[in-house]
Parts: structure tokens; C-alpha cells; sequence
């Protein structure tokens, strides 16, 4: 048997691997933030992952066709916003292309500016630590600075593109 040093073409469409990675049952995040002009942005983002407890670091992952991309690879601060499951709604229109998003959204300011949405299951203040470009998108990684949650808040949930509730085994 012999070892390749490179990945084997994929076996399969960029539909299919969509699909398959839509069995991955994930949380909702609206990633916030400030430009250098103080204009607050936002998107949401179900990529969040812990990545280490010490030090305290977490990632998500951004479009390279993004239009918030700049801004958020030359912002020093972010916030991940971990969505409740009455959220729903917020996550659609931080989804949606060419909507206000930030109309009637209720949100506090965090220590370095970025928006902490209300109502959040719990939220991440990000020091912006590196960003690697892979494939089509921009893995972010924060060093979280400061976190609050909501505890017995219920998590929003992405699986198979729809959204659920927690249903307790």
C-alpha cells in the first residue's frame, strides 16, 4: 500500500457533500462586530467551534465571497452570539442578503464595541488572534476575552437545513 502525499479528487459533488454535511447537527451563531467606521455588522454562522480551554480559544469560518469579509479580517474584536431557540427569526434575517438586518435588534455593546445581541444563550468577546484562508472560505480564531450565557436558555439548532429546538432524550 502506498502513501499519497495529496488528497484523492473528490468521489462525490459539492451537492452531495453539502448534503452530508447537513447530517451535522449544529448551533446557530450571529457573528457581530464594528467597522472602522463604527458601522455595527453581522452575520449568521453555524461553523463556531471550542478549539482550546487555555487558552481560551474558539473558531468559525467565512466566506471568501463575503461581502462583511474585510471588515472582519482588519477589525481587532469580535462577538460570537449563541442563538436561543426563540431566536429563529433573528437568524434568518442575519442570513438574508440585502435585508436591514440590524432594524428593531435589540443589543448591548460589548468592552471592545461589538454588538451582544439580546436574548443570546451566551456570547464570546473576541480578541481576532489569525484567520487562515482555506478552500473558500476564512477560518477565524478568537481568544475569547470575556463570555456570559443564559443557563436553562434553550439552544437554536441547524440540522439537514432546518432549524430545531432541543428535544431532551
Amino acid at each position: 500500500m502506498s502513501s499519497s502525499r495529496q488528497a484523492q479528487p473528490p468521489s462525490f459533488s459539492t451537492r452531495e457533500f453539502r448534503a452530508a454535511l447537513g447530517m451535522f447537527a449544529t448551533g446557530v451563531t450571529i457573528v457581530t462586530a464594528r467597522t472602522a467606521q463604527n458601522q455595527v455588522i453581522g452575520l449568521t454562522a453555524n461553523s463556531f467551534n471550542s478549539v482550546s480551554l487555555d487558552p481560551p480559544l474558539v473558531l468559525w469560518s467565512l466566506a471568501q465571497a463575503a461581502a462583511s469579509l474585510p471588515a472582519f479580517r482588519a477589525g481587532s474584536h469580535y462577538a460570537v452570539n449563541v442563538l436561543a431557540a426563540d431566536q429563529k427569526l433573528l437568524a434568518e434575517r442575519f442570513a438574508a442578503k440585502g435585508a436591514d438586518r440590524w432594524a428593531g435588534v435589540e443589543f448591548t455593546e460589548g468592552a471592545c464595541g461589538a454588538p451582544l445581541l439580546a436574548g443570546s444563550a451566551a456570547t464570546f468577546e473576541c480578541f481576532n488572534r489569525s484567520r487562515y484562508e482555506e478552500g473558500d472560505h476564512v477560518i477565524f480564531v478568537g481568544e475569547v476575552e470575556r463570555c456570559t450565557w443564559r443557563p436553562g436558555a434553550s439552544p437554536l439548532l441547524f440540522h439537514g437545513g432546518r432549524f430545531y429546538t432541543e428535544h431532551p432524550l
